[in-house]
């Protein structure tokens, strides 16, 4: 049945996602407190201690404890969860890889937060960019409803996929503002994402016993890692495999959308003579600049929007494709000292040579980007190799 205005209520995306979680069906959460990711796993313990949910509340005593926590879960067979934030997700980097490694289906939540230092407790994707090469699919919600939907997606993809997952929302921006939200309810959630069975020498078993994070020698080691490389790789088919059963459950969508599918969206015109790229919550702020531009100017200088849900896998060949002959602007809410920043990177890595890029770097430590900023970035030359708003 398609989603209508009833089915909707009042969330922040904390919220969204602490309802997600609950009715997925987990087996173990572990989580360490951590401005602004907290409101997420309180709404989890709060339920688990109200025994309307099952699952295993594990309070650990760091963040690296949380994710080894979450690894062992896994490993173990469970369906696992945890969440964190900028300086926490630092400190569980070393057991980042290696559940990336190990090809186990944790999904994490990163409420996206500046990193030290100086000290700044507000939002860009500095810490989400620090996992870039952990092994782990990666996703970048625009809004409450997309962040609980694609906590869904996440375990679907990880436990078919062999994957991580982590979801990426910014923190404050969503995960402290409240708008109407749909979350489906455990009974739906179970026809898109059955209970979770875990393959036989997939994880660690007593009767079928196996053994998972060996020392592996230098001539195998390339092997494992270019496994890994290829999958992720592959994944991108796959998400939109199943981005589009979701939209056709939930959503009622008999089609797939090719501007709008679970890598990329497209908004605007598709003529636009430029396209600016960007992932998460400054969607919503380019999307209202751009109709106020597109409305008051000539057709000929139409611009469009092409935000990224994925950031691992990188889709390439779409961003390609989707700004081929237009400029180009990467919109950064992140650094590279000494480089590009990550997404320019990416982007530079993905267009013909001869696209004309504009890299900028906004809202770092949750400075404000505003419409006006938008426009503002419409009429600037590439002057340099980064433009700092």
């Amino acid at each position: 049945m398609p989603v209508n205005k009833h089915d909707r209520q009042l969330l922040n995306t904390s919220e969204a996602i602490t309802l997600a979680i609950s009715r997925i069906g987990v087996g173990v959460v572990s989580a360490y407190p951590i401005t602004p990711q907290t409101k997420i796993v309180e709404g989890l313990a709060k339920l688990q201690t109200d025994k309307t949910n099952n699952y295993e509340f594990v309070r650990a005593e760091s963040e690296y404890a949380a994710a080894s926590i979450a690894l062992g879960a896994s490993a173990g067979g469970a369906r696992a969860y945890t969440a964190t934030s900028s300086q926490g997700l630092l400190f569980m980097l070393e057991v980042l890889y290696n559940i990336g490694g190990l090809r186990l289906p944790v999904v994490m939540t990163c409420a996206n937060r500046a990193i030290s230092a100086p000290l700044n407790i507000w939002n860009d994707h500095q810490d989400a960019f620090a996992m870039r090469d952990a092994g782990w699919l990666m996703f970048f919600s625009e809004n409450a409803e997309e962040a609980g939907a694609q906590h869904i997606l996440a375990y679907k993809l990880a436990e078919k996929l062999h994957l991580p997952a982590t979801v990426n929302v910014d923190g404050f921006i969503l995960t402290h503002t409240s708008e109407p939200t749909f979350i489906p309810t455990r009974e739906q959630i179970k026809k898109f994402l059955p209970s979770f069975k875990p393959q036989a020498s997939t994880h660690l078993d007593t009767k079928h016993p196996v053994s998972i994070g060996h020392l592996v020698m230098p001539k195998d080691y390339q092997t494992f890692r270019q496994e890994l490389n290829s999958d992720l790789d592959k994944s991108l088919t796959t998400i939109n495999q199943e981005y589009a059963l979701y939209q056709a459950m939930f959503y009622g969508e008999k089609t797939a959308n090719p501007l709008n599918n679970g890598l990329i969206e497209y908004y605007g015109p598709t003529s636009a003579k430029t396209v600016i790229v960007a992932m998460g919550s400054v969607s919503g702020t380019i999307k209202t600049a751009l109709d106020e531009y597109n409305n008051k100017t000539l057709n000929l200088k139409k611009v469009a929007l092409l935000r990224l849900k994925t950031f691992r896998p990188f889709p390439a060949d779409l961003v390609a494709k989707l700004t081929q002959g237009k400029k180009v602007i990467v919109i950064n809410k992140g650094l590279s000292p000494g480089s590009l920043p990550p997404l320019s990177l990416e982007v530079a890595s993905s267009v013909s040579s001869k696209t004309e890029l504009l890299h900028v770097v906004a809202g770092l430590g949750g400075r404000d980007i505003r419409v006006e900023d938008i426009i503002k970035l419409l009429t600037l030359k590439n002057k340099g190799k980064v433009f700092f708003l």
